[in-house]
């Protein structure tokens, strides 16, 4: 049995329409269309609740290829050696390993994320890679506004440099990632086991879609095309008119993978993939949009829009397809659980995650009872359950409380209404997982909360 992981970077779950039927995430902003992710997602195992256990890019990476938490233990840093890998291990059982990748993280210098597949091939030029050292030909005022500084600009510039060639819908960052994973799969289908890892960097920013997927904004707009928004208030550095424009960028991103995609899903069954393989398909995290008034990802913005993801599994021949699933898993748990479907459980006894096969074969809807996630170096802490999302807030904050069922957009804090859900939530982990000593109160808006002294370690 074949292995293939696709990996797409910043796509939120509401820019699916398979998740959402075609209702738009952002009023004045079209739903993007994604047929191509939606047929795929009919043949699989969707799961509404799988959650990065901790952020961001490379730390997610870790978790997925080794089945180890990071958030207690490791920031962004490279691979180590005492690390294990999935293709480490599925080159020890027999599997030839590929990856394809324009994430550039990957490739800078001692990350080591490549290590134990046999072949490898970057894309470059992603976002601030230094790729290429001459001035962008285009001018960057075109793409800026007047609140960028300069260290904003000079990011804008390399990756306009980056691009200043492309022509073609085909020169765009996800079609060559898809070409040169539809070019590995077709070369080495005569062996008897393949691993490949393909890892698109894109829909994450900059937002800078093919003229085809430009559609999603207002046709009226005639300011900077902001492709690289910057953090902090939104409304401190952009107008409403640019925010709005700005999210349209990234539909037109998302709706551009989706389609470039297409070729890949075609392959895998001209192939015969489809017959014989797992295919797991995820994003890493999603992206902020200004939902809680601030762009990009960063540790005080855990909510819906970066943490929930697309993410389903197509087992052999679509077995169990057109499932949903609510259970919660965390990417720990992805490689103890495609060990555990390749007949290699033994492999995974040292790892954090459990395997969540039994989901996936349809004998329970339930895995995890809780999942906590957040950054490594970030205070702020979000511990889920299916339907409670607990925000816990560096001192002086109040701690957020939301019913992710009743209210998904999280925008009435019930931390005063039910302490006892916060309570419960937060004396689910001990202080291993908190970056300045577990909390020993939750924070409301209106007076603090003690925590019971039998749940605090």
């Amino acid at each position: 049995m074949n292995l293939i992981i696709i990996v797409v970077d910043s796509w939120r779950q509401d820019h699916v329409g398979y998740y959402h039927r075609g209702r738009p995430a952002w009023e004045g902003v079209p739903p993007v269309a994604t047929p191509n992710i939606d047929a795929f997602a009919r043949e699989c195992i969707v799961f509404d609740n799988a959650y990065p256990e901790a952020l961001p890019t490379i730390p997610i990476r870790c978790q997925l290829m080794t089945g180890q938490r990071t958030l207690p233990f490791r920031p962004w840093q490279p691979l180590m050696p005492t690390d294990v890998t999935l293709a480490e291990i599925l080159r020890e059982e027999g599997y030839v390993c590929g990856l394809i990748s324009d994430t550039y993280h990957y490739r800078a210098p001692g990350m080591n994320y490549h290590r134990g597949f046999h072949a490898y091939e970057w894309v470059r030029g992603q976002e601030y890679d230094p790729y290429q050292s001459a001035p962008p030909r285009r001018n960057v005022d075109a793409y800026v506004n007047a609140h960028y500084p300069e260290i904003w600009r000079r990011r804008v510039a390399q990756f306009l440099a980056n691009t200043d060639d492309f022509r073609s819908e085909e020169d765009w960052f996800a079609p060559q990632v898809v070409r040169l994973a539809v070019e590995w799969l077709r070369k080495n289908r005569t062996h008897e086991k393949i691993f490949l890892w393909i890892d698109s960097f894109d829909p994450h920013e900059p937002w800078d879609p093919p003229p085809r997927f430009d559609t999603y904004g207002d046709p009226a707009y005639r300011g900077p095309r902001l492709i690289l928004p910057m953090g902090g208030r939104a409304d401190d550095w952009a107008t409403a008119e640019e925010q709005r424009a700005i999210r349209g960028l990234y539909s037109g991103e998302v709706a551009a993978v989706d389609a470039a995609l297409g070729p890949l899903f075609t392959a895998l069954g001209e192939y015969g993939y489809l017959d014989d393989s797992i295919i797991l398909f995820l994003s890493d995290h999603g992206h902020p949009l200004g939902d809680h008034g601030k762009f990009l990802k960063g540790a005080d913005r855990l909510y819906n829009e970066l943490l929930k993801v697309p993410f389903m599994v197509r087992l052999p021949g679509g077995r169990q397809g057109g499932r949903r699933t609510r259970a919660l898993v965390e990417f720990d748990d992805v490689a103890p659980t495609l060990l555990d479907l390749l007949g290699l459980a033994s492999n995974a006894h040292a790892m954090h995650g459990r395997s969540f096969r039994p989901v996936l074969e349809g004998d329970t809807d339930e895995h995890r009872p809780h999942i906590i996630t957040g950054y490594h170096d970030g205070v702020d802490r979000c511990i889920r359950d299916q339907r409670w999302s607990l925000i816990l807030r560096p001192e002086q904050e109040p701690d957020e409380l939301y019913d992710l069922l009743e209210d998904p957009r999280e925008r009435q804090n019930l931390i005063d209404r039910y302490p006892e859900e916060a309570r419960r939530l937060a004396s689910a982990y001990g202080r291993t997982f908190f970056r300045r000593g577990r909390p020993t109160v939750i924070k409301g808006i209106q007076g603090q909360y003690e925590m019971s002294s039998g749940s605090v370690a």
